[in-house]
């Protein structure tokens, strides 16, 4: 788990210019303590490029799939979800990682999205766009059926974009520290 929130964020943290596009990244010089790995995780969890999601019904292959979301860094009653969510994996990792501050802070403007999300209504056409037939959703689908939805009810996702920009200022110089690339 940690290896991959690595991975993630220290190759998204770093913004591909004309210089830097063909760096390669290297394996890190030190060891990596665990505060720089759960802030990894926890970027890598309200990142746009996290596609998580959970739906039912999915046509693939002349079969009908379900998608289980085990990323969900909150439990049902901390969001107000109406049922239960399949997996409370990623919420009892974090129950056992001591998280920085600035971690925290994600973390608590991310779950007041989460909980106006499970809080709202959304019509139809979003419903069926992002396939919000179950409960344990993922950050794909929150953040766009909440965008979508602005039309119903005001959505302000900037103290997030604060905090999160924040903690990915705090992980960038990191990036070079642990020599993920050469300084």
């Amino acid at each position: 788990m940690d290896q991959a929130a690595v991975v993630f964020a220290v190759r998204r943290l770093i913004k591909p210019t004309w210089l830097n596009d063909r760096d390669q990244f290297l394996q890190p010089a030190k060891p990596l303590n665990d505060t720089f790995k759960t802030d990894c995780l926890i970027w890598m969890l309200f990142n746009g490029s996290n596609l998580s999601a959970g739906a039912d019904g999915l046509q693939w292959g002349g079969s009908t799939w379900s998608l289980t979301n085990h990323f969900i860094p909150f439990t049902e009653k901390e969001v107000g979800a109406s049922r239960r969510f399949e997996s409370n994996f990623m919420s009892a990792y974090l129950a056992k990682q001591a998280l920085s501050s600035d971690a925290k802070s994600v973390l608590d403007e991310g779950r007041k999205l989460w909980t106006q999300y499970h809080a709202s209504s959304f019509g139809r056409s979003i419903r069926d766009q992002y396939k919000l037939n179950r409960a344990d959703v993922g950050w794909y689908q929150i953040r766009n059926a909440l965008e979508e939805n602005r039309l119903n009810e005001t959505v302000d996702f900037e103290p997030l974009k604060e905090v999160y920009r924040a903690l990915g200022s705090k992980l960038l110089p990191l990036v070079y520290e642990y020599g993920f690339l050469p300084e």
